[in-house]
């Protein structure tokens, strides 16, 4: 139903699918024929001299719905474009089974995507078909990310970066996840993503890991960005880790294949920065470098929050009646902003709770389970 609704909206404005107000080159001569090609292959001319948006493109996209401040804010470039193929593409997404709120709402967030060609479309649609389940769920992704799409037009650079993944042992059922997550990761060329992947080898193997591969994927699997990043940043990272904590090869082989793949990305800057804070505050509380590295070992995500905010929760808790030690043994209780900390730590001193007696795993709870243990303390109070 919903493609006889599209077709029959463009169709009855063919007449302005070409404007010449539109195009400022010398007249074309149109015949269905040569309109039908149009309308299935992307053809991506030069913009009007002017600068100007295509007129007639932007009526095209206000029948099928499209938001055109949406798309002028995204990639505004599109709209000057004089031949595109939106027609062909609200038709291809249409019988793959998308709404036409659906193909508005991919058009408005991500207008490249009128440039692709119907043979492109149909290419990609089965490279990603090997991957996902059915039309159904593509549909589904591309309406939660036409990016992950439409970002790159080269079909058989992903196709090679999909066998390429896959080779590495990435299962079929963290595939779609990682196309999801981080698409530049298949529109990268093959040599970026091998040369990432061959750094991490080589770190396993120079920490005298025995699987390199399963190294690898393991990082690759748990923090995809990393293939996004330069091997400078992830290379810089892992040195500095290395000598500041001065890991064992057994304690950095299992560090960077569990959560400490997640901070191999960061920032040097950042990480060098968070690191250094980390390290006076603690010292500040008492604690001995073999405390700090404790903490970082078992909650690497540390080390992702700015001075500032660490600082402010550190303090929030020390003044609350905690031990600096009892946060070092559940460091999940900085997951939480210092005004809910400090909310929690009010309601339960005022009700006389022990810390010292009954630990501070109570602060680590989520909010209906904590809501839940207060009622239960007054009521024992009363």
């Amino acid at each position: 139903m919903a493609l006889r609704q599209i077709t029959s909206l463009l169709r009855s404005h063919h007449g302005a699918f070409l404007q010449p107000s539109a195009i400022t080159a010398a007249p074309i001569s149109i015949t269905v024929s040569t309109l039908h090609r149009f309308f299935s292959t992307t053809r991506v001319a030069t913009a009007p001299s002017n600068g100007s948006e295509n007129v007639s493109l932007l009526e095209n996209l206000t029948i099928l719905g499209v938001d055109l401040k949406m798309a002028r804010q995204r990639q505004p470039g599109v709209l000057r474009k004089v031949l595109t193929n939106e027609r062909g593409l609200a038709e291809f997404l249409s019988s793959k089974g998308a709404s036409r709120e659906v193909i508005a709402s991919i058009i408005s967030r991500f207008p490249r995507a009128i440039t692709r060609s119907g043979e492109h479309l149909e290419q990609r649609w089965q490279l990603w078909r090997n991957i996902f389940q059915d039309d159904a769920e593509i549909v589904r992704i591309l309406d939660r990310s036409p990016e992950s799409f439409f970002r790159s037009s080269d079909n058989e650079n992903l196709e090679k970066n999909i066998l390429f993944l896959s080779s590495l042992g990435i299962t079929p059922r963290d595939l779609p996840k990682l196309l999801m997550k981080a698409p530049r990761v298949f529109s990268n060329s093959l040599e970026l993503n091998r040369t990432m992947v061959e750094l991490l080898q080589s770190v396993c193997v120079s920490l005298g890991g025995k699987d390199h591969e399963a190294f690898a994927r393991a990082i690759i699997s748990r923090n995809v960005y990393i293939l996004i990043r330069s091997t400078k940043r992830v290379k810089a990272n892992i040195e500095f880790l290395l000598a500041s904590l001065k890991l064992t090869d057994t304690e950095a082989l299992s560090l960077f294949q569990s959560h400490g793949a997640d901070i191999l990305d960061l920032s040097h800057t950042s990480l060098k920065r968070n690191f250094k804070s980390l390290r006076m505050k603690l010292r500040s509380l008492g604690c001995r470098k073999a405390e700090m590295k404790k903490l970082v070992l078992n909650y690497t995500q540390v080390l992702f929050v700015s001075p500032e905010r660490l600082n402010e929760k550190l303090d929030c808790l020390v003044e609350g009646g905690i031990d600096v030690r009892q946060i070092m043994e559940k460091p999940k209780v900085l997951d939480f902003s210092a005004v809910t900390l400090k909310q929690r730590l009010d309601d339960l001193n005022g009700l006389g709770y022990s810390f010292d007696a009954s630990g501070i795993a109570i602060l680590d709870m989520s909010k209906k389970r904590f809501d839940a243990k207060l009622e239960k303390l007054r009521e024992f109070r009363l």
